[in-house]
């Protein structure tokens, strides 16, 4: 996991949202928390720690001026450095995309590369092969999504929760969570619910979600849990459509088992990664 390091500790009175913004725009990816009744600033680059510390002391010799605008717009440089922050969510997002506009064009030659075992169609319905040895096949159904509403909402929930488990964990870590939360949510629905043409990133949301809210408790300098009101309607919605009432209403079929293999696989990812991080740092 990317371990963070303290650059400067302040008073708690201090409002560092100044210096946070221009560290943002100068791409330093840092974090602000409380500490024994201190603000500490940390960095994702030891190298960058030193750096800090300069703005900061320039910040209040008054030989740098930091003013934030008060209107609703954030700056454009700021806005643009925010998907660049998060690379890897942000191609997840781009991918999943794609799979939709593969769905949407009927490109059925191709979506037959990315769904967990491969199809024909035949007398128009799909009749299903095995895998074989086509490996990516584990991970790629993160891809397909099947309505608007489909990939607008993981869309949504992926930036939400991924850009700030990728702000904290570092982009190879995000990408290697992705992988495994992936392979065992598409894994949970095909053991469970056989050959089928199922898929979306909701699966590794859900995983995003258990992660983000285990994590922190192992590792408090990880604050990217989320409000209890949240996890309660993720839950609540997954419980709604786990009983089947979500298909009684005529939303379709729901992929249940990759939606509770996800949200597992990432609640015991975020407990082992939280407790290695916060054994290093006693």
């Amino acid at each position: 996991m990317t371990d963070f390091h303290p650059a400067l500790s302040v008073s708690v009175e201090e409002d560092l949202l100044p210096l946070s913004a221009i560290l943002h725009q100068r791409g330093v990816v840092h974090r602000i928390f409380e500490e024994n009744g201190q603000q500490v600033v940390a960095v994702q680059r030891a190298a960058q720690a030193d750096e800090v510390t300069s703005l900061y002391r320039a910040w209040r010799a008054g030989e740098l001026r930091i003013e934030l605008s008060r209107q609703g717009r954030r700056p454009p440089l700021v806005t643009a450095m925010s998907w660049r922050s998060v690379p890897v969510t942000t191609a997840l997002i781009l991918l999943s995309m794609c799979g939709f506009l593969l769905f949407y064009f009927s490109a059925t030659r191709w979506l037959g590369y990315l769904t967990f075992t491969p199809f024909e169609v035949i007398d128009g319905r799909p009749v299903f092969d095995s895998m074989h040895s086509q490996y990516w096949r584990l991970v790629t159904p993160a891809f397909l999504h099947f309505g608007w509403l489909h990939i607008v909402f993981n869309s949504l929930w992926l930036w939400e929760l991924g850009g700030k488990v990728e702000r904290v964990m570092g982009h190879i870590n995000m990408f290697l969570l992705f992988l495994v939360i992936a392979v065992v949510s598409n894994g949970s629905q095909f053991a469970f619910g056989g050959a089928g043409l199922f898929g979306g990133m909701s699966g590794v949301v859900y995983g995003l979600l258990g992660f983000s809210w285990v994590a922190p408790l192992f590792q408090p300098a990880w604050r990217i849990q989320p409000a209890p009101a949240l996890m309660l309607f993720m839950v609540g919605w997954l419980v709604f459509c786990m009983v089947g009432l979500v298909e009684v209403l005529g939303f379709g079929a729901i992929a249940n088992a990759a939606h509770l293999g996800g949200l597992i696989c990432g609640a015991v990812l975020g407990a082992l990664f939280g407790m290695m991080s916060g054994r290093q740092d006693s």
